[in-house]
């Protein structure tokens, strides 16, 4: 390898760990309140509804936010890293609105709302600047994003183990990191596959449906997003309560969260991405969903069990519900139009976070009604139906373009 290859490659990798350490930090925002809700319902005496809207504002905000963004094209039309700046800045300010406001207070869940809205000029922009860089290793560098994502949400399990019941705490930790996030990103150099803004095409976003190859790989998603935010957003009130039947320390359920969703959910989001290169998206997606279904169906019967037990199947969950979601958007990448990556990107989180309200409040009722043995059980459809639209794909002459040919 010359010199210049050489400093190529040091330039792109000093980039893509910035953007991935940035994603990391600003994404924190996402379930900083979820984290901390034990302490916040016993304070504010919350109920089982008004603690899930903790978790389901943010991904209605997000929907909202990435609706308009998809709509006006702003991931293609404005500087990435403006837009990254000001939604972390804009974020962090409306995370501080839990410090500021009463738990049980509207004003809160304004907040978490409009932090929702912020994520969705970080997200989707974050896939599309480390995009710029690939060269064969797509699959890699979304997976790395969103690894780094899989840690963003899982940090506030981390900071509310190192702060106990302080639940402002963990909150200030995560409004501070976001906001460091949105002052590094400037940093952050583009690649060269990066495409001149495209003119106002509203009416663009149709393609994502209009276009077959697109809808299957969207559907594959959208299975995925059935399975994945409900599992992260619940998965600690589940080993909360599973580990206290065991018998086991309350600060495992805290440490073994954040190992199930930052470090299992890292790890499969690198192992996968460095499979997909080389085996096929397909393939890849077909096998973590099958997985992850499983474990869905599984995770139950070992609701109560030996801790470690318990531990050890959510955290091959962990890492198999997000092994496939960057190649997700991988094949969105490959399979649209250059000029409006950034659209397609935004229109496939709105639609499949959309989906994720459903199964969010859905989990809650059904331990309410079945309890925590037979509640995760509702979310293996997804994947399971996931499996087919990506098999479907793989049947397409399209899928040529994926993964340099390995589909």
């Amino acid at each position: 390898m010359n010199h210049t290859s050489s400093q190529s490659l040091s330039v792109k990798g000093r980039a893509v760990a910035l953007i991935a350490l940035c994603e990391v930090m600003a994404l924190s925002l996402w379930f900083s309140a979820t984290a901390v809700l034990p302490a916040l319902k016993l304070e504010a005496h919350l109920d089982a509804f008004r603690s899930s809207l903790f978790a389901s504002l943010v991904a209605v905000g997000f929907v909202f936010g990435t609706l308009a963004s998809a709509l006006l094209g702003l991931a293609d039309r404005l500087e990435p890293r403006h837009f990254f700046r000001a939604s972390a800045w804009a974020g962090a300010l409306a995370n501080l609105g839990l410090l500021m406001f009463p738990p049980s207070s509207t004003a809160v869940l304004v907040c978490r709302f409009a932090t929702g809205v912020c994520m969705a000029g970080v997200y989707p922009v974050g896939m599309k600047m480390v995009g710029s860089w690939a060269k064969g290793d797509l699959g890699l560098l979304v997976g790395i994003l969103v690894g780094a994502l899989t840690l963003g949400s899982a940090s506030p399990h981390l900071f509310n183990a190192l702060g106990g019941l302080n639940w402002r705490f963990t909150i200030g930790l995560a409004t501070a990191a976001a906001a460091a996030a949105g002052w590094l990103v400037g940093w952050a150099q583009l690649g060269p596959n990066r495409t001149a803004a495209p003119p106002f095409q509203p009416g663009y976003v149709l393609q994502a449906w209009r276009n077959m190859p697109l809808r299957l790989a969207n559907f594959g998603y959208f299975g995925h997003q059935w399975e994945l935010y409900a599992m992260w957003a619940w998965i600690g009130s589940f080993l909360n309560s599973s580990f206290a039947l065991s018998g086991a320390p309350p600060v495992y359920a805290n440490v073994v969260t954040f190992t199930v969703i930052g470090v299992g959910g890292g790890l499969g989001c690198l192992i996968g991405g460095l499979c997909a290169d080389r085996l096929g998206r397909t393939t890849v997606t077909i096998g973590a969903m099958a997985a992850s279904g499983s474990c869905a169906l599984a995770a139950g019967l070992l609701y109560g069990a030996d801790w470690r037990l318990t531990g050890g199947l959510c955290l091959v969950w962990g890492a198999a519900v997000i092994a496939d979601s960057a190649q997700f958007s991988s094949s969105v990448i490959e399979l649209s139009d250059p000029a409006h990556v950034g659209t397609m990107l935004t229109t496939q989180t709105c639609a499949g976070f959309l989906l994720t309200l459903v199964t969010i409040h859905l989990v809650p009722l059904l331990v309410d009604v079945v309890g925590w043995p037979w509640a995760f059980a509702a979310l293996a459809p997804g994947p399971f139906l996931g499996v087919a639209a990506m098999a479907a794909l793989r049947r397409r002459p399209e899928a040529a373009r994926l993964a340099g040919g390995r589909g």
